[in-house]
């Protein structure tokens, strides 16, 4: 679906820098336009310093030119102490005094701006000096163009004009260059939204760089890959299971149909006896695909610390067992798990056993530092090396003498392997001086020592 304009990286990332930029160069501007006012103001208090000393010399000597001359566009007025003029610049020669404050009390200066003094245009800011003479006091009075608070109308038109240029240069470059640093995630967007199930194959492109985004469409590329896996043995896995649950119904179809052709030439009891077993066969078929099911679903598991030793000799106690079985059992190897779940998987092992042993199967537990180890060892035809994995995959029972059992579905090996899993362990066909070695690992428990209170848990027995 398209982006919005509202939600779009690429503005976002885009307004955010325009703003930035702006308030940057604000700061800045501000910063330049004080410093300039905080200049102009101490330049304006020069220039009434010297005045002041220049008067003050005049005053002292009782020398006074007719026109004063003019440091700039200051103003000045001397007034004697009746507050005659006595002298003053060119432009207020001939006028009467500019202001009429004066500093008062121990004062001897005043300061007030006036729109405008007497004789001049403008805002002038009017300072008062008040000298002490043995005729009486003096006063001076200068006048200088206020300082605005923009110090400079020029220079902050100027400013402006600068701040907007540089907000507008970095606003269009983060723009082009986000775009251009975008264009691969767009690209990784559009060939997402192609990809269906039926072209699950396909893969996103993989930008030159060996960027962020590379790596992100590489790891794209590996989820899409493992989801094609996934896919792949999911059709396989109901190709089979379609194909399994089939090939019962269809022999219960095709034996009712033959009974019904004939009924009075049909052993009825034996034709029960036989729907009954391939409903045995599909109902334990079922069961598996559910239980796979709850494997893959990751469905949490109670692992309470258990007896494997016990679970394991309790399972063997309770089957009629074919051929010889030799019991290794290490006593007192101890472990988490669900009971229900392992039992199932050391049955699934044993059947297995069983099914492709000659004339006897060898079960051993014990404890291999921090795993809990259980092995079954049969004296059938072996398992070929290349072989050891393919015997876990779901549906697929082996072309040679170990598929003497035609009645196998090729879920039980898969499903103790997953519970395995689950349980944070392994199942694993190792070599053997005969026959096939299956062998089980599982994180082994042990107690934690005993505490004052006695609350320590104790694990099931079998």
């Amino acid at each position: 679906m398209p982006v919005s304009i509202r939600s779009s990286l690429r503005v976002r990332i885009t307004l955010v820098t325009g703003i930035f930029a702006a308030l940057v160069c604000t700061i800045i501007g501000v910063l330049v336009v004080v410093d300039v006012h905080y200049r102009e103001t101490h330049d304006r208090q020069r220039l009434v310093t010297e005045a002041v000393d220049r008067m003050r010399n005049h005053i002292e000597q009782r020398s006074f030119p007719i026109k004063l001359a003019p440091n700039g566009d200051e103003a000045i007025q001397v007034l004697n102490p009746r507050g005659q003029v006595v002298t003053a610049t060119p432009q207020i020669t001939g006028k009467p005094p500019m202001a009429a404050f004066q500093p008062t009390g121990d004062r001897v200066r005043a300061e007030r701006t006036l729109c405008p003094p007497i004789g001049l245009r403008d805002c002038r800011t009017v300072v008062a000096y008040k000298m002490y003479q043995p005729d009486g006091n003096w006063t001076v009075y200068i006048a200088l163009p206020v300082v605005p608070w923009y110090a400079d109308g020029p220079l902050v038109i100027f400013l402006v004009a600068v701040a907007l240029l540089i907000t507008a240069m970095m606003t269009m470059g983060v723009y082009r260059a986000v775009g251009r640093t975008l264009a691969p995630v767009e690209a990784i967007r559009a060939e997402m939204d192609e990809i269906t199930a039926s072209d699950i194959h396909r893969r996103v492109p993989v930008p030159g760089s060996q960027d962020e985004i590379g790596v992100l469409a590489t790891s794209v590329n590996s989820t899409l890959a493992r989801l094609e896996a996934a896919y792949s043995q999911l059709r396989r896995f109901t190709s089979d299971a379609s194909h399994e649950v089939r090939s019962p119904l269809t022999a219960i179809r095709a034996q009712m149909e033959e009974a019904l052709m004939y009924p009075d030439d049909t052993d009825w009891p034996q034709i029960g006896q036989a729907v009954l077993a391939a409903t045995d066969r599909l109902q334990e078929l079922v069961t598996d695909l559910l239980l796979l099911a709850r494997l893959d679903a990751g469905a949490a598991l109670p692992r309470d610390p258990t007896d494997l030793t016990g679970i394991v000799e309790t399972e063997l106690n309770r089957r009629t067992h074919a051929v010889e079985v030799v019991r290794n059992l290490q006593p007192g190897v101890l472990a988490r798990f669900d009971r229900t779940q392992i039992t199932r998987l050391l049955s699934n092992l044993v059947d297995n056993a069983e099914r492709h042993a000659t004339s006897q199967i060898t079960i051993t537990v014990r404890g291999d530092g921090c795993e809990a180890v259980v092995e079954v060892t049969d004296d059938g035809a072996g398992i070929p090396a290349e072989a050891r994995e393919v015997v876990f995959t779901r549906f697929v029972r082996l072309d040679t003498a170990r598929d003497r059992d035609a009645g196998g579905s090729g879920l039980g090996l898969a499903i103790a392997r997953q519970i395995a899993e689950v349980h944070g362990g392994t199942l694993t066909v190792e070599d053997s001086e005969r026959g096939a070695r299956f062998i089980l690992r599982l994180p082994r428990w042990e107690p934690p020592p005993p505490s004052a209170t006695g609350t320590d848990t104790a694990p099931q027995s079998p």
